[in-house]
C-alpha cells in the first residue's frame, strides 16, 4: 500500500526517521509523495529519489556529521572569528558541505533539479526572511521569485531548508526584481508541515501520514539564557516547537506519529553511534505502537 508522508524538522535527532521508515517497510507500507522541513526535508528527498530504508540507513551510518561542518579556514587558526563571521555574514558554518553531500546521494539517483521528480512528489519547506515569507519549493519558485522550478537544484532546496539560523549561514535566492532573499531553516515558519498535502480527506487518494519528533516532557529543562546568542537560540526553539502545536491538536491525530525524544540539541553533529542507535529504536518502537491501531 502507497502512503504519502510528512517528515518534521529536528535535525541530529531526525536519526529517528531510519526506525520509523524500517517499520513502515516491514509492514509493507511505501511511500509516494513525501514534503519535509529541515532534517525532515533531507530524509523526504533521499525517499523521493526511491531510496529504500537500507540505503538510506547504510547511508547515515556511513556519514560523519562533523564532516558537514564548514566554517571558513580562518576560524582554525584564528577561533574569535566565528564571530565576526556570525555578525557579518549571519552564520558560523557555510552549508556547502551539507549541501554537496546532498547532491551526491541524488546523482547517484539520477537526481539533480525538480524536473527529475515527479511534479508534486516532493515538497520543501523554506523560510524567506528578507520577504518574511513561508515557502514551499518547488510550488512558490515561479510565482515568488520567477524561477522555473524544473531548473532548481533539489539539493540548493534542501540545504535551504536545513538552514539552522545562525549554525548555519543564510541562502541567498535572488527574485524577480534581481533583489536577494535570504533563506533559512523551514522550522521557523513551519516544523511540521502536514497542512501540505491539504486536499480534502474524502478526495485524497492516499493516506497521509504525519512523523513528528517532539520533545519528551519529562525530559524538558529550563534553558539557561546569559547571553544575546543563547537567546536568540532559545527564541528560534521555542518558534519550531510551538508553530505547529496548534494546527497539530486540531488536525487528524490518529495519523501522526509522535517521536519523544530525550532532551538532545538539534545541532549536536557529536553525538555518537550510541545515541543514534537509541534514536533509530524510539522511531522504530514509537511507529510499532502507532501501526497497530492506525486506521488509515
Amino acid at each position: 500500500m502507497r502512503i504519502d508522508g510528512v517528515f518534521s524538522g529536528g535535525g541530529v535527532k531526525a536519526y529517528a526517521f531510519i526506525g520509523v521508515m524500517k517499520r513502515i517497510e516491514e509492514k509493507g507500507l511505501a511511500f509516494e509523495r513525501v514534503a519535509g522541513t529541515s532534517a525532515g526535508a533531507i530524509i523526504a528527498s533521499l525517499l523521493a529519489a526511491r531510496y529504500s530504508y537500507h540505503d538510506i540507513r547504510t547511508l547515515m551510518e556511513e556519514l560523519d556529521l562533523k564532516n558537514l561542518l564548514d566554517p571558513p579556514v580562518i576560524t582554525k587558526w584564528l577561533p574569535f572569528t566565528k564571530w565576526l563571521f556570525l555578525y557579518f555574514q549571519l552564520g558560523i558554518n557555510k552549508g556547502n558541505k551539507l549541501e554537496e553531500w546532498i547532491g551526491e546521494k541524488l546523482a547517484v539517483k539520477h537526481i539533480y533539479t525538480f524536473k527529475d521528480i515527479h511534479p508534486g512528489y516532493l515538497k520543501v519547506i523554506v523560510s524567506d526572511i528578507s520577504l518574511g515569507k513561508l515557502v514551499v519549493i518547488p510550488d512558490d519558485l515561479e510565482r515568488i521569485y520567477g524561477i522555473p522550478p524544473e531548473h532548481f537544484p533539489v539539493a540548493t532546496a534542501i540545504r535551504m531548508s536545513a538552514g539552522f539560523p545562525y549554525f548555519f549561514m543564510p541562502k541567498k535566492l535572488s527574485g524577480k526584481n534581481k533583489a536577494k532573499s535570504l533563506m533559512v531553516d523551514g522550522g521557523l515558519l513551519s516544523n511540521f508541515p502536514l497542512w501540505v498535502f491539504g486536499e480534502d480527506h474524502n478526495k485524497r487518494k492516499r493516506p497521509v501520514l504525519g512523523v513528528k519528533l517532539s520533545a519528551a516532557s519529562l525530559h524538558l529543562k529550563p534553558r539557561k539564557i546569559k547571553t544575546a546568542l543563547a537567546m536568540f537560540h532559545a527564541l528560534f526553539l521555542t518558534m519550531i516547537e510551538a508553530h505547529d502545536s496548534r494546527y497539530v491538536s486540531m488536525s487528524q491525530a490518529n495519523n501522526i506519529i509522535f517521536i519523544p525524544v530525550e532532551n538532545l540539541e538539534s545541532t549536536d553533529f557529536t553525538i555518537d553511534n550510541d545515541i543514534k542507535n537509541k534514536l533509530i529504536q524510539a522511531g522504530y518502537e514509537q511507529t510499532s505502537r502507532f501501526l497497530k491501531s492506525w486506521s488509515r
